[in-house]
């Protein structure tokens, strides 16, 4: 994990570099308006020690269960800890709201992303069928239980939830 990188709380002036992360790593890209309305909402960006944006995460909190709505990381900076890390800080805040189980959807196709999620203790609880537009596809829904879990600051810039359980 490269320690050079900053999580940190999502502003409005951050909406023209997410939006060109979304463009370039998902197919079927949220519109200008749905970011807006993310980034208002529960989320956080990842930079790097000279400010530039290279990751982001939304999530939501509804009562007792929360979802991660969307997370990317800039395809050069991906397998060096920023997708752990902004994960690590959308799961504590949900947890910090009261959230006692967080989803999301993920590509049935996309592998890395199973792994990735199943790694940091989502595992599979369904299937919305043609819930992809661009290409057509299905997504699982993964979940956690975060009721359990320990917050542990992992220094000024990072945060994780440590599993109980295992």
């Amino acid at each position: 994990m490269d320690a050079d990188y900053r999580i940190r709380i999502a502003r409005p002036a951050d909406l023209a570099a997410v939006a060109e992360i979304e463009a370039i790593v998902f197919p079927d890209a949220w519109s200008m308006d749905a970011l807006r309305t993310s980034i208002a909402g529960l989320a956080f960006v990842a930079e790097t020690a000279d400010g530039q944006l290279v990751g982001y995460v939304f999530g939501l909190a509804a009562v007792d269960s929360g979802e991660i709505l969307n997370l990317a990381v800039a395809p050069s900076h991906q397998r060096r800890g920023v997708g752990h890390r902004l994960t690590g800080a959308i799961l504590v805040s949900l947890r910090a709201a009261g959230v006692r189980t967080v989803f999301l959807e993920v590509r049935a196709s996309n592998v890395v992303a199973r792994r990735f999620y199943q790694r940091l203790g989502f595992q599979e609880v369904g299937r919305r069928r043609r819930y992809y537009r661009r290409p057509q596809e299905d997504a699982l829904v993964l979940a956690r239980n975060v009721a359990g879990d320990d917050v542990r600051r992992t220094g000024e810039n990072g945060v994780s939830l440590v599993d109980k359980r295992t």
